[in-house]
């Protein structure tokens, strides 16, 4: 199998028939044997009942269904570890993207020796307001704190090297974030298209204002692993050590004050009504407890490293 397809979808019924038929279409004019996954993510509308009679008629036709709505990464991931071919494209059921794009992405994986290729929807047809503002902030955020120089991190049409979909654990919100999981999982050869966007056909988006919260609370924690993810004791251990030694210098220096003054027989207050010394006490225990916090996080990052040490990209074999 040289191509598989994947599309998550909610509630797309009206969508469904016209999309398959389109990439049919334009599929049967390359010599590509292709699969076409769809992942059904709990609808509530008649979109299983057409992709199981979609999936009766075609033998590269398969249909998941979720028992609820799990999410895009979690319809993603089965697709991930369902599809069988060379090269994977995902891509959403909604018609605004364009399955005319299928074919010079594969070739641009094959051709090109791309790990991944990431679609920029550079002229889009959303909302300005609520939809393009926000999308370019987040980017922007993204770029900045990944590394990795992509326009449009959100695009669901991306195409992949079979080896990425199958080494890379895809949960929560971290659909945004494939290609920055794919770079830190060691494939950087990544590379983005222009791509159409075409306006919303048939009802209405499914993310809310709130996927801008996520998305960049999701930033964060990929930030926080890209950095330190094998090492937690470089991030916690450092900022436990800083903290716990000016704790103790405060301290120190409030003891010795207070030995002082009493040698020479000067006035002097007790230590507990002074408000550094609270303040010392303080950044000692919290010192002490990120301290604790990194060495937990090393024995949880060495466990699993026992299982599992590295990825292999090649091998060959001696006959």
């Amino acid at each position: 199998m040289q191509l598989s397809i994947i599309i998550p979808l909610l509630n797309e019924a009206e969508s469904i028939p016209e999309l398959q038929e389109w990439i049919e279409r334009v599929m049967v004019t390359t010599s590509i044997s292709f699969e076409v996954i769809y992942i059904d993510d709990g609808s509530t509308d008649s979109s299983w009942s057409i992709l199981s009679s979609l999936s009766r008629k075609r033998n590269n036709l398969t249909a998941i269904k979720f028992l609820s709505n799990y999410g895009k990464s979690q319809a993603l991931h089965a697709g991930f570890k369902r599809a069988e071919g060379d090269v994977v494209i995902t891509m959403d059921a909604d018609l605004q993207d364009s399955p005319e794009e299928i074919p010079e992405l594969y070739h641009m994986i094959v051709d090109g020796n791309y790990d991944l290729v990431s679609g920029w929807k550079k002229k889009r047809y959303d909302n300005v307001i609520s939809k393009n503002l926000p999308s370019k902030l987040f980017n922007w955020a993204a770029r900045r704190t990944s590394g990795v120089q992509l326009n449009d991190f959100n695009c669901g049409l991306k195409a992949y090297r079979s080896a990425v979909v199958k080494n890379i654990d895809v949960h929560g919100e971290m659909h945004r974030y494939i290609p920055v999981l794919a770079a830190n999982a060691g494939y950087t050869n990544i590379t983005q298209k222009v791509v159409q966007h075409q306006a919303r056909k048939y009802g209405e988006t499914k993310f809310g204002y709130d996927r801008f919260i996520k998305g960049f609370l999701d930033l964060v924690t990929i930030a926080f692993i890209s950095r330190f993810g094998k090492r937690p004791m470089h991030f916690f251990g450092t900022l436990g050590f800083v903290m716990f030694i000016f704790g103790f210098v405060v301290a120190a220096y409030i003891g010795v004050s207070k030995l002082y003054k009493m040698a020479a027989d000067l006035p002097y207050v007790l230590v507990t009504t002074n408000p550094w010394f609270y303040i010392a006490l303080t950044a000692m225990i919290l010192g002490s407890l990120f301290f604790i916090a990194g060495f937990i996080g090393e024995l949880i990052v060495r466990t699993g490293l026992q299982q599992e040490r590295y990825k292999i990209a090649e091998e060959t074999t001696k006959i």
